[in-house]
């Protein structure tokens, strides 16, 4: 019995100790096509950024992010949760310096608003958990400023639309939803029909934007929050989503339906990083996404 719990501490050691020392730093690009363009329409390159949570000594991640301006995206989507930090604004501004360049869009996350607090993980098994807001704020319309100043569009509970590579985009965005700051009366309406593509944008996937957006005919939905689960098991997936998501969708591309209406995509990151107070992943690498929008199959 005493080996045997040996060995049960000592695979519990190793597996926390890559999970928080190996797997939370495997940034990775994960690349996806979705046909959602009109028949003959030329390909778009969208990177999705989510959940960065930078902290100022997080060097690593950031000469990674820095290298993502190689891969030449025509449109950059960031969902949010950006800070972990009250100095990580100059950090994140620096890490992203050439994909500032490029037309974007964004919507802030609770993280961006407020430092991360300790919690006790089992708060996330539960489904009805209060939403709290911390008392520490983040520089968050600092980080806020910096984004329009450099010509990205604020999304937050707003309409906007952006030339990019000679298509117009129109897109709809919310405050974050996870603290209920979202204003879905305030952006209320059917998708522009003139636009060559409409794109719903928000921190957390909650079925309530997704449903609305759907029904309005917003092709594309993108966000983040979720953290792809953080901690996965084979064979079984995401533990949570941290919010009324289903967990078979708590990352990647998927469909999203309500009866009568015609199927959106939903594209939700796992986000590059994690609370500071809790640095691990498990089979669930930190990652940001490259989606090549292509046309859809002229009877779909």
């Amino acid at each position: 019995m005493t080996s045997v719990l040996s060995a049960v501490t000592a695979l519990g050691i190793g597996t926390l100790g890559y999970a928080a020392g190996v797997e939370c730093r495997a940034y990775t690009l994960r690349r996806t096509e979705v046909p959602v363009l009109a028949p003959g329409s030329r390909p778009l390159r969208v990177l999705h950024l989510s959940d960065v949570h930078m902290t100022p000594g997080q060097t690593g991640k950031q000469r990674w992010l820095r290298e993502l301006a190689d891969v030449e995206p025509d449109l950059v989507v960031n969902t949010g949760d950006n800070l972990a930090h009250q100095d990580s604004v100059p950090v994140v501004l620096g890490a992203y310096r050439g994909l500032l360049d490029v037309p974007g869009v964004f919507v802030l996350g609770s993280n961006d608003y407020f430092a991360p607090v300790l919690k006790n993980p089992a708060r996330y098994l539960l489904s009805n958990q209060k939403i709290t807001t911390p008392d520490e704020v983040l520089p968050w319309r600092e980080l806020r400023d910096s984004f329009t100043g450099r010509g990205w569009l604020d999304l937050t509970n707003r309409h906007g639309s952006l030339q990019v590579a000679g298509r117009r985009i129109c897109f709809v965005g919310v405050d974050d939803p996870h603290l209920g700051y979202d204003d879905l009366a305030a952006v209320a309406g059917t998708a522009d029909p003139g636009a060559d593509l409409n794109i719903a944008v928000a921190h957390a996937p909650y079925l309530r934007l997704l449903d609305q957006w759907n029904r309005e005919g917003y092709r594309l939905l993108m966000a983040g929050h979720t953290h792809g689960g953080q901690l996965r098991l084979p064979g079984f997936g995401a533990l949570v989503t941290n919010c009324d998501l289903d967990r078979a969708r708590a990352r990647g591309l998927h469909r999203h339906r309500v009866d009568g209406h015609e199927p959106s995509w939903l594209h939700v990151s796992a986000g590059l990083g994690t609370s500071p107070l809790a640095p691990v992943r498990f089979c669930c690498r930190p990652e940001a996404s490259l989606l090549t929008l292509v046309a859809r199959r002229p009877d779909s």
